[in-house]
Parts: structure tokens; C-alpha cells; sequence
């Protein structure tokens, strides 16, 4: 699509330079830029909505958002309360369960995740192994957002850890879902 620009969401701790979205943003200059939180290691849902709100208010190029983990969470939580003729689409990967993991038990404000259906084509990625949400959860929020939903397999929680690289698999469901949106006027 042309004039569409791709921001990058990364959760908890941000996207190391291993990352797939970090690699991403480094392969593709100017057309992929990340949404900076002012604090990756200690997230507020309420900061963490407003900076997104911030971004997409400055402009006027058409998105789609590629969240990760605790960015897919933020995501939903900016969808129920704002919209945005920005927004084209989304890619929700591996969404971080800020409901029952014990590992997210920290985060303020992530809880309850917001189940309504976004606004615009989205597509949820997800693990059958992700020690943040269970492959049942993301089947569960996939359904409620009403976005597509592919599963991986196990590769844990899809970073840098899970050894992807570039993840071209994530490129093609990023093109698929590029293809189904159409531009915002």
C-alpha cells in the first residue's frame, strides 16, 4: 500500500536489536518507525495509551500498528477508548495475558484486557508454547477483537529469544494483512 506507514509496538522491556521488530524498523527506514514509551521496564497502561493517542494525532499518513506482547494489550486498551482515521490495520503478535500471567503481575493498569472488536482488519499471532498467554487465550482475545488468527506452533514468545531473525513468516502475515486493508481517508 502505497503512503502507508508501519509502526511498531514492542511490550515489556521494548524490542532488543535481536528482535524481529527491531529488525524490521533497521531493514526498512522511514516506512517502519517504533511508538517510544518513556518507560519499558515499568509500565503504566494509561501512559502507554496516551503516548500511542499522541502519535497518531500528529499526522496523517495511514498505519498499521505491529504490536507485541504487552503493545498488543495497549493496543486494545487505546481501541476502547479512541479511534483514529489513521489506523488501517493491525498485527497482534503474541499478546501478553495482563489477566492471569504471573509474570505480568507488576504491570499497573493492563487488567482487565478490553475485549472489543477493533475497528479495522487485525490478525493475532500466537504460540502454543508462550510462557505470557496460553494458545486458548489468544484464540479467546482473536475471537473478541474479531481478528483473524494464525498459530505458530511453539516458538515461544515470538522475540528474540525464539531465534526468528527477520521472521519472514511474520513478513508474509504482515503482507496478507497489508492486502486486506484499505487506506483511511
Amino acid at each position: 500500500m502505497k503512503g502507508i506507514k508501519f509502526w511498531t509496538m514492542p511490550g515489556l522491556a521494548g524490542s532488543d536489536g535481536g528482535h524481529w521488530q527491531t529488525i524490521w524498523e533497521q531493514q526498512n527506514p522511514g516506512a517502519f518507525e517504533r511508538v517510544e514509551q518513556d518507560n519499558w521496564d515499568w509500565p503504566v497502561m494509561e501512559k502507554w495509551v496516551e503516548r500511542l493517542r499522541q502519535r497518531l494525532s500528529g499526522g496523517t499518513s495511514p498505519v498499521i500498528l505491529i504490536a507485541h506482547s504487552l503493545g498488543c494489550i495497549t493496543l486494545a486498551h487505546w481501541s476502547n477508548r479512541y479511534a483514529s482515521d489513521r489506523v488501517a490495520g493491525a498485527m497482534l503478535v503474541a499478546p501478553a495475558d495482563a489477566e492471569q500471567s504471573r509474570r505480568l503481575s507488576f504491570v499497573e493498569g493492563f487488567a482487565p484486557v478490553p475485549t472489543g472488536k477493533l475497528p479495522f482488519p487485525s490478525v493475532v499471532v500466537a504460540s502454543a508454547d508462550d510462557i505470557y498467554m496460553t494458545i486458548e487465550r489468544s484464540a479467546y482475545f482473536a475471537e473478541k477483537w474479531g481478528s483473524s488468527f494464525i498459530s505458530v506452533g511453539k516458538q515461544g514468545h515470538i522475540n528474540a529469544s525464539s531465534g526468528l531473525g527477520d521472521w519472514p513468516f511474520g513478513k508474509q502475515v504482515l503482507a496478507g494483512l497489508a492486502g486486506r486493508c484499505v487506506p483511511p481517508r
